[in-house]
């Protein structure tokens, strides 16, 4: 049986995609101003599973707030 190709694995449904905006450029405390995760969360993306990133990503909203809020 062939697939038909608008057919999408539960997988690809709900895949993460990184926040990277390739402006990457470390502060003082390690975080990117670009997208505001940590060196490693950085390091760990692509092995991390759609739920951490679901986190990651709302560490990142909250740290990009932090920054606009000073």
């Amino acid at each position: 049986m062939k697939a038909s190709p608008l057919h999408l694995s539960t997988a690809s449904a709900y895949r993460v995609d990184s926040p990277c905006v390739r402006n990457c450029c470390l502060d003082s405390d390690d975080i990117c101003m670009g997208c505001y995760r940590t060196l490693n969360e950085i390091l760990i993306w692509h092995s991390a599973t759609e739920d951490e990133k679901q986190k990651i990503l709302a560490l990142c909203a909250a740290r990009r707030q932090n920054r606009l809020n000073r």
